[in-house]
């Protein structure tokens, strides 16, 4: 499908080397090696959305340490439990390889905070199994189909959707250049649709072209299927698995989030990612507390 896309810069590096520190996200998941496979970072705020650091961006930054504890450059599957709120500030990232094979090597990440009373707390812990998405077999026989989304150009951007749910002002935003269909903006205006749908592009505000570590973020960073369900507010993940399947082709990317079973204040949210040449990259399932309050 031709497109319009947001200007481009050069194309990221990989999450094994050097951050690109052109570019926003790889300065905000950069790492400072302490040895034994243990880490220091800065959670940035500027990943936020009402008031909650977003769990694709926290994921990311395990990605990238899994990516340089791991003998394989390439998350394929990672599984991450959100056990506690992590605050903007600094953490400590603890490695561990579990196994590592010929094509694939597991580990955990965990992501650790002190707390008010100089307690170390767990934040996050993501189990992940990586492999080199380069060496995968040429051979697909998917019968996916890629979402329907109007073109780029013809979508509204996220900070341009008013309304009772608008997400101007809101951090997150300000770091991407990602759009929603039309058909996918009725919640903004006080009109969702009842169908538990979001549908629209993915793309960084600074250019950033995507790879495999940037997939653990978009999955997560977009406006919640929920809010097209009538229920806006801030929705707290509980779990978040990602599937890389592919190194993504340049441009933004389609991005459909969709709900099935909202019940008992959780809800499902199935997420499909497809590149400029019409593949599927990455899915993605996380179960989720229905909309909250914002976090003060």
């Amino acid at each position: 499908m031709a497109h319009s896309a947001p200007p481009a810069g050069p194309a990221a590096d990989e999450a094994r080397t050097a951050p690109d520190i052109d570019h926003e996200f790889d300065r905000d998941t950069a790492l400072a090696p302490r040895g034994n496979g243990e880490f220091d970072a800065v959670i940035s705020g500027g990943w936020s959305i009402l008031g909650a650091v977003n769990g694709g961006y926290l994921k990311a930054i395990l990605g990238r340490a899994l990516a340089l504890t791991l003998p394989h450059p390439h998350p394929f599957t990672a599984t991450a439990h959100y056990l506690s709120t992590p605050a903007p500030g600094p953490a400590v990232l603890r490695t561990t390889l579990l196994r590592a094979g010929r094509t694939l090597s597991t580990g955990t990440a965990s992501l650790l905070q002190t707390d008010e009373h100089g307690a170390e707390v767990e934040r996050v812990r993501m189990t992940a199994t990586y492999g080199d998405l380069d060496a995968l077999s040429q051979h697909v026989a998917t019968t996916a189909t890629a979402p329907h989304v109007a073109p780029y150009e013809q979508c509204v951007a996220m900070d341009a959707a008013g309304g009772p749910g608008a997400l101007g002002d809101i951090p997150i935003v300000e770091r991407l250049a990602s759009r929603l269909d039309p058909d996918s903006t009725g919640w903004a205006l006080g009109r969702p649709s009842g169908r538990g749908r979001m549908a629209g592009w993915f793309a960084f505000a600074d250019g950033r072209e995507h790879d495999a570590l940037s997939l653990l973020l978009v999955g997560d960073a977009m406006p919640p299927a929920a809010f097209d369900l009538g229920t806006i507010g801030w929705t707290p993940t509980v779990e978040l698995t990602t599937h890389v399947r592919a190194r993504p082709e340049p441009g933004p990317l389609r991005v459909l989030v969709a709900t099935r079973n909202p019940a008992g204040g959780f809800l499902e949210e199935d997420a499909e990612v497809w590149d400029s040449a019409d593949r599927l990259v990455a899915q993605s399932r996380q179960l989720a507390r229905m909309p909250r309050p914002a976090a003060g």
